[in-house]
C-alpha cells in the first residue's frame, strides 16, 4: 500500500512541476499567494488572450494547484496551499540527502587533508 501512495505522490509531482513549468503559470501562482482573484485580474498584466488565460488556469486546475470558484458572475482562483506543500515536502527530502552527503563529503576531504599533512 505504501508503494502506491508513493506513485500516487509521484504523479502528483510530476503534474505539478508541469504545471509550473511555465513562467506565466509560475507568475499566476505568484499572484494567487496574496490572495484569491478573479480570472480578469489575474489577466491584467499579461498581452495575452482571454482564451490562453482560460487555457493556464485550466491547466492549474488539473493540476490541483488551484482552485476556481464561481461568485456570481465572476470566476475566482484561489491557490491550493496542499498542492505546493507536497512540491515543499519533496524538495526538503532531498535538501537533507543532499546536506547529508556534503557533511559526509566534508568529513572525507578533512581526512584526506590530514593524511597529506602528515607525509
Amino acid at each position: 500500500m505504501e508503494e502506491t501512495h508513493y506513485h500516487m505522490v509521484v504523479d502528483r509531482l510530476g503534474t505539478t512541476f508541469a504545471a509550473l513549468s511555465d513562467p506565466t503559470r509560475r507568475a499566476m501562482v505568484e499572484r494567487l499567494s496574496q490572495g484569491p482573484a478573479s480570472i480578469h485580474h489575474l489577466t491584467e498584466p499579461f498581452s495575452l488572450s482571454q482564451q490562453m488565460i482560460s487555457k493556464h488556469i485550466a491547466y492549474l486546475v488539473r493540476a490541483r494547484i488551484v482552485m476556481k470558484t464561481k461568485r456570481g458572475r465572476e470566476s475566482v482562483c484561489t491557490l491550493r496551499p496542499e498542492a505546493i506543500k507536497t512540491v515543499s515536502d519533496w524538495a526538503i527530502s532531498y535538501r537533507r540527502f543532499w546536506e547529508e552527503s556534503f557533511d559526509k563529503l566534508d568529513v572525507v576531504v578533512k581526512q584526506m587533508k590530514e593524511t597529506e599533512g602528515k607525509r
